[in-house]
């Protein structure tokens, strides 16, 4: 460390830190310093330099006055098995048991297919909820679920739908879960290909034109898929049948255009539409099935004379239901209770999360034990 220079006397002089030290007599400092032991500097003889002055801490934050016990978090409860109505719950166990392997079938998909599938979505006004849950007697066989389900759009924006679909494959059909999946999702790209038209027919309101256009939509999924199915067969011991593959649809079409309050229903079979209106439900088909096929006889991919499609006016605040049989039977079943708990469930000021959905879904009927597809739809109100 450098300092002043030494010119024979002291000077008021600054240290490398810039401060400034006393002037002090240097014969009398010298004298001084010669009288100490050799190594020891008396502590007075140093020049010090005045440290700055360190500033007052800030106050410390009150403390609570007496200890503060811990507090522990609260834990959310366990929902637990599903509710069930009547006096006892089903017979058959609540949770998934086996399930196919890959060695076991020829298909695939069986061995593949989840349990439980869960989607949503909220697009504009419309909030979706959407569950497909294997039944308990599928649980109990450890088979493949057989019901599908389809969450989309489809359409340009000036003509755009949200489409949802279900499909329930026939118990009997050794490939229905395959019909169910790949219908479900061909019929969708297929009426894609007629949105425009469809959403100019529910402007006009026009069944007769949605029944045409549902029709050629739905027939050309069909075809292209049997066209498939039956090249797959010809590398299997088995033949091509129809009847391996038999499902039942239903899709819902729904403009995102909030000024148009109609919907359309395309259905092929059993299941269907229902309307959550001041608390009650009510059948989506305002014929309630009269005078129409007997949907009971009919499947895709090719057991079925038409495609049926319904237009259904709806209005914000009432809530859709689309599902197959495994919901929609409890649903009219001569005890209410069934209904009467969806409809607290799912009629209230707020929309359930997922995952309070699929467990209100899962609610057990004792001889409901078929799998089980819903969607439902709210739309907020302006």
């Amino acid at each position: 460390m450098s300092g002043p220079a030494y010119d024979g006397g002291f000077r008021d002089a600054h240290d490398d830190r810039g401060h400034t030290a006393a002037a002090v007599d240097p014969d009398g400092l010298d004298a001084h310093i010669a009288g100490l032991p050799y190594g020891v500097m008396a502590r007075e003889t140093i020049t010090r330099v005045p440290e700055a002055p360190v500033p007052p801490a800030p106050p410390a934050p009150p403390t609570p006055e007496g200890p503060q016990p811990y507090a522990e978090p609260e834990a959310e409860p366990l929902r637990g098995v599903p509710a069930h109505v009547g006096n006892r719950p089903p017979s058959y166990p609540p949770h998934p048991l086996g399930r196919p392997s890959v060695r076991d079938t020829e298909d695939a998909l069986a061995a593949f297919s989840p349990v439980v599938l869960l989607d949503g979505a909220h697009i504009g006004r419309l909030t979706v909820r959407a569950a497909s849950v294997r039944g308990d007697s599928h649980n109990w066989e450890g088979s493949c679920r057989q019901d599908a389900m389809t969450v989309t759009r489809i359409g340009p924006p000036e003509a755009e739908m949200l489409l949802l679909a279900v499909a329930d494959g026939v118990g009997s059909a050794v490939y229905s879960h395959v019909g169910s999946y790949e219908l479900s999702r061909r019929a969708a790209v297929f009426l894609d290909r007629e949105a425009e038209s469809i959403h100019a027919a529910v402007c006009a309101r026009d069944e007769n034109e949605l029944r045409v256009l549902a029709t050629k939509a739905v027939a050309g999924a069909a075809a292209e898929l049997r066209a498939a199915w039956a090249q797959a067969a010809q590398h299997r011991p088995r033949p091509y049948a129809d009847q391996d593959y038999a499902t039942t649809l239903h899709v819902l079409l729904i403009p995102t255009d909030p000024g148009i309050r109609d919907r359309v229903l395309c259905s092929v079979g059993d299941g269907g539409l229902f309307v959550l209106r001041e608390g009650g439900w009510e059948h989506g088909d305002p014929d309630d099935g009269a005078g129409l096929l007997d949907t009971r006889t009919e499947a895709l991919p090719h057991a079925y004379r038409s495609v049926k499609a319904t237009l259904v006016r709806t209005m914000p605040g009432e809530v859709l239901l689309l599902g197959t049989d495994g919901i929609t039977n409890p649903l009219t079943q001569k005890d209410p209770e069934f209904a009467r708990r969806l409809a607290e469930a799912w009629g209230g000021p707020e929309v359930p999360s997922l995952s309070d959905f699929l467990w209100q879904a899962q609610t057990r009927a004792k001889s409901y034990d078929d799998d089980r597809t819903v969607i439902c739809v709210w739309e907020e109100r302006a």
